[in-house]
């Protein structure tokens, strides 16, 4: 189990996804949350397209699998629960694959998101017994690719 001293190191603060894995109550949901604020912080006066979601989620993937398995390393656990960095990762993913974002897209990515990260269908499973950091982040980024064909699919048929 991590606690809150862990937000003082870099590893710490990333994985934990600046602090949003402490919530007491379901922190993977909490991480997601955290990221799609996030991602409304940094549209909002840039104007993003959802095609940047991925950029991010690229650029935080490195360093995400690092923070994770040092998350890990240092509570002892294969996947804290504290550890929310892939919540944030797969989220944006699956952000990424809407055709237009606006309040309906995003609701939309945030539940199609935590539902194939909590039923953890076929691939789902299968990546998340990968070795360290990589387990721990792939099964999310999966997810997030397969709500996110759910969301763009959605997009296509005028759903949002």
């Amino acid at each position: 189990m991590m606690n809150a001293s862990a937000l003082l190191r870099p590893y710490g603060l990333l994985g934990m996804f600046f602090g949003s894995g402490l919530a007491p109550v379901a922190p993977g949901t909490a991480g997601s949350v955290a990221a799609i604020a996030f991602a409304a912080l940094v549209r909002s006066p840039s104007h993003w397209s959802p095609v940047y979601f991925a950029v991010l989620a690229a650029v935080f993937l490195l360093p995400g699998v690092w923070a994770s398995a040092r998350c890990a390393a240092q509570a002892g656990e294969l996947d804290p629960p504290e550890v929310v960095i892939d919540e944030a990762l797969g989220q944006w993913t699956t952000l990424a694959c809407a055709t237009v974002y606006n309040w309906k897209s995003v609701l939309g990515a945030f539940f199609l998101f935590r539902l194939f990260d909590i039923w953890k269908p076929f691939p789902v499973r299968h990546a998340e017994r990968l070795p360290h950091g990589n387990g721990i982040v792939a099964d999310d980024l999966v997810a997030g690719l397969f709500a996110g064909l759910v969301l763009w699919a959605g997009g296509c048929f005028n759903l949002y």
